[in-house]
């Protein structure tokens, strides 16, 4: 590792846990990208579940993918980060992606994982983020605000909610007739392209969290005469 990232001259693809919460479908993003016959920069080794009973959970199973259950909300802090810190060590984790992750992670596991912990955010941040804003409270937040523009927001983790230094962002343009589901659809659509593009960029060494807190690409994430002329989708650099 070098400055809080993956070191691009480590052999083999980079190992990645996934915490999610909910459906998972950007966890399959990932399984999608990084399966057998996909993007050979990475692969996913662990799911950690907040609860029993998720459709993440199904969906790691399919993929033959291990998979835990972080013990019960609501316990002392330093337990719930020795556990976790646990399942991250044992399962060889390079990079931890938060992937519709409701829960808090605790203060050492983020220092411990730092530039090397991702999460995804339903909003161009900073706007419209922050504790309690997850999920259709975002979207109905945005369109309450009279807000134009919208998208996925990838960014390093650090110890407050949706601060870390912003990785990348995909505009989604905000249509007259959107409801919040609606908008939340297509949003969705682009986070799961714009997640596993940055964690291949991650895993190839293309991006780190400098020691500084800046955030340093190789190459741009996405060349912006591709972007304004033909409004490309975020599949990542070429």
């Amino acid at each position: 590792m070098s400055d809080g990232g993956r070191d691009s001259g480590d052999r083999g693809p980079a190992r990645v846990a996934v915490l999610a919460s909910g459906s998972g479908t950007n966890f399959q993003a990932l399984l999608d990208r990084f399966g057998d016959a996909g993007d050979d920069a990475a692969r996913v080794v662990l799911l950690v579940a907040s609860r029993e009973g998720t459709g993440a959970i199904d969906r790691a199973e399919r993929a033959d993918v291990e998979w835990r259950v972080l013990g019960a909300p609501g316990r002392p802090e330093d337990e719930e980060a020795r556990e976790l810190l646990r399942l991250l060590e044992g399962s060889g984790a390079d990079l931890v992606v938060l992937a519709g992750y409701l829960r808090r992670v605790p203060v050492s596991v983020v220092r411990a994982y730092r530039g090397r912990m991702i999460n995804i955010h339903p909003a161009l941040l900073p706007a419209f983020g922050g504790k309690g804003m997850y999920g259709r409270r975002v979207h109905e937040a945005v369109l309450a605000s009279g807000a134009r523009v919208t998208g996925p927001t990838v960014h390093f983790v650090d110890e407050e909610y949706d601060r870390g230094r912003i990785i990348a962002q995909w505009p989604v343009p905000v249509l007259e007739r959107d409801d919040a589901d609606g908008l939340a659809e297509r949003v969705l659509e682009v986070e799961h392209r714009i997640l596993p593009a940055v964690v291949s960029a991650l895993a190839r060494g293309r991006v780190r969290l400098s020691r500084d807190g800046t955030c340093l690409w190789r190459e741009p994430f996405f060349p912006s005469d591709r972007f304004l002329a033909e409004g490309r989708g975020p599949e990542g650099p070429a």
